[in-house]
């Protein structure tokens, strides 16, 4: 056990001892990186999530005043739900305690269970996958599209198989799927569609709401999301059966999957901000990669879909690590969070996943790109002054040039 762990120790001392010789040598004519004892290139806090708000202050208050926050039943959550309902043009919103339980909810109601399977992306969010697993069907993986992170529309035929019934199609990091297109595939494939939209409110994808296209559409409200009131989520629908499966599901003597009152008054007055905040967060977005347009390590990943307004819960760059010396994703997102940038890595994905577990449609191999290479930035400095935005693509050249030079160095050894 001792020389096991003496040997855990020496390790970790030997790559410790690899990664600060690799800095220094990163910084030999150029700016000092933050990680290895330089200025950061953005000093102080970074902006808090959920911003201080005045109206979701009165909102608690309010719910205090009446009574209501205490309750079973309320006039919050049906005000919502309505609210929701209008947003995406659906009849019918079921509000839940979360986005991750409304994608098994979205599957239950689809009648998805135990022998069926269930497309979904090869990278995407790890509850999507256990939601299918939670109703005993089998996940059936899909690659990724070459040049992004998004399911690839072209691969959905070839995966189908005899007990295939149904697919997750997820929003995420700033793209949009192209929803026309995926119904009219699901149609010709008999497929049913869950559109998971959790990263995407206010998202348009041909005039019609992220979220309204699928057969069943969900959207989350946790901490970090756009609209957050901690914990939370939505079940959207135009299909009155779907409801009504959904609702029976739920029902244990009262809603065993609730979300709150009080979270649901918070969420209100959010809904009124949102347009304003997701134009101020894309006019950020292009100012970073206007910016940053000559940062060689980091290749943009941008919505292509045609006729289509994302929103930006993540922004999403692929590194390239010949470009920075080869040196690992894990040390150039590092150096990265010292210059206080708040970029990380993005889903591991489940390309890894045994067969035990799933079923693969082919080799997965933009999947696992994705996997290992994607870097994402999180949302709320989006909303900081065109200032701030900048400082941030400094952070992002400087980290970039120094491992570029890395890359020079080693070269010429």
């Amino acid at each position: 056990m001792l020389c096991r762990e003496a040997a855990r120790r020496l390790k970790w001392s030997l790559a410790a001892t690899l990664f600060f010789s690799r800095v220094r040598i990163i910084d030999t004519n150029h700016e000092r990186l933050a990680i290895h004892g330089g200025p950061r290139a953005l000093d102080g806090e970074l902006p808090s999530w959920p911003p201080s708000d005045e109206a979701v202050r009165k909102a608690l208050a309010d719910a205090w005043a009446v009574g209501s926050w205490g309750r079973y039943h309320g006039p919050h959550v049906e005000r919502l739900a309505a609210e929701l309902a209008e947003m995406h043009g659906v009849e019918y919103v079921l509000p839940v305690c979360s986005g991750t339980f409304a994608v098994e909810l979205a599957l239950r109601g689809l009648k998805i269970g135990a022998g069926d399977e269930v497309l979904l992306a090869g990278y995407d969010f790890p509850g999507n996958f256990r939601a299918i697993e939670a109703t005993q069907a089998r996940p059936v993986l899909v690659d990724v599209e070459p040049a992004g992170c998004l399911i690839d529309l072209e691969r959905l035929a070839t995966a189908i198989g005899p007990h295939t019934r149904a697919v997750i199609v997820s929003h995420l990091h700033g793209m949009l799927v192209d929803m026309p297109r995926v119904m009219e595939q699901a149609r010709e494939l008999e497929l049913t569609v869950v559109e998971d939209a959790c990263q995407t409110p206010g998202a348009v994808i041909a005039g019609r709401a992220a979220g309204a296209w699928g057969d069943v559409g969900v959207l989350s409200f946790g901490g970090s999301k756009l609209l957050t009131a901690g914990r939370g989520g939505a079940l959207l629908t135009a299909d009155d059966e779907i409801h009504q499966r959904c609702k029976i599901y739920c029902h244990r003597g009262n809603h065993a999957f609730p979300m709150s009152e009080l979270q649901a008054a918070v969420l209100v007055p959010q809904l009124s901000k949102l347009a304003e905040r997701n134009r101020r967060r894309a006019a950020s977005v292009e100012q970073l990669r206007a910016e940053t347009v000559d940062v060689p390590t980091l290749r943009p990943l941008v919505n292509r879909t045609s006729a289509a307004t994302p929103t930006y819960y993540k922004v999403a760059w692929q590194y390239l690590p010949a470009a920075a010396g080869d040196a690992p994703i894990d040390e150039f997102v590092a150096a990265l969070a010292a210059e206080g940038a708040p970029l990380d890595r993005g889903f591991r994905g489940f390309a890894s996943r045994g067969q035990r577990r799933c079923r693969k449609s082919g080799t997965l191999d933009h999947s696992r790109r994705a996997a290992e290479s994607t870097i994402l930035l999180h949302h709320p400095i989006l909303l900081e002054p065109p200032e701030q935005i900048s400082l941030l693509a400094r952070a992002m050249a400087k980290v970039a040039a120094a491992f570029a030079q890395h890359g020079r160095s080693r070269g010429g050894e």
